[in-house]
């Protein structure tokens, strides 16, 4: 029987299987002043990768946030969308009021840290009674952010991530900072601490354990006791 032969969800299921990796590498940012963009994300210390001109005035500029594999792209008869349309990518750190800090020294007007007081209050707009200050009170992933915009009003929007939920790919830890690395390994001994009270003794494998904490908190899995 072929595959054009079986029954949609079985032909479905067999595509699936055989899918090729697409990695998602550039987004484009729509903006109406090429260089006044370009020395904004310079000043965010994000890394410049390309800056390509042409003949019949298409240009191309591309920017890395710091960590990502994921880069942005503006320039000149790059996009049709109305300048500062896009809302709400993501920014994803492991320390909201570091990075807020850094956003701010870098002279670059930016929220004050909030949680949400209801689903979705963080696409609301700034001063929206669904934004508490602060971040949120148990520290959980996923619920602390801020947001700032670029000159032509395209939001980006911060996140503190620690902890992943289910249904990252086992194996792939990786940290974009020594900074990253050592809040890591901070948590990772507060949460050994508490495993050596509750078994009554010190663990001589610690170092297993921290590695095996750390790998589980990037995927999304279960962390050890």
């Amino acid at each position: 029987m072929s595959t054009n032969e079986l029954p949609a969800s079985e032909s479905a299921g067999t595509a699936n299987a055989a899918v090729s990796d697409m990695k998602l590498e550039v987004v484009i940012i729509p903006v109406s002043d090429v260089d006044r963009s370009k020395e904004f994300y310079a000043r965010l210390g994000w890394r410049l990768d390309a800056d390509f001109r042409f003949d019949n005035g298409f240009r191309v500029v591309q920017f890395t946030p710091p960590g990502s594999k994921c880069s942005i792209q503006f320039g000149a008869k790059l996009t049709a969308a109305e300048p500062g349309s896009v809302r709400g990518f993501y920014l994803i750190v492991s320390d909201i009021s570091a990075t807020r800090g850094d956003i701010v020294s870098r002279g670059v007007d930016i929220s004050e840290v909030f949680h949400p007081a209801a689903p979705g209050a963080q696409f609301q707009p700034d001063g929206s009674e669904s934004r508490l200050i602060g971040s949120d009170p148990g520290h959980t992933s996923y619920r602390s952010f801020a947001t700032f915009s670029d000159p032509d009003g395209n939001r980006w929007l911060l996140q503190e991530v620690t902890a992943r939920l289910p249904g990252r790919v086992a194996g792939d830890t990786t940290y974009s900072s020594a900074a990253d690395l050592s809040k890591a390994l901070q948590r990772a001994a507060a949460a050994h601490g508490w495993h050596e009270s509750r078994t009554g003794k010190a663990d001589p494998n610690w170092p297993d354990w921290y590695a095996e904490y750390m790998v589980r908190e990037q995927s999304g899995q279960e962390l050890p006791r």
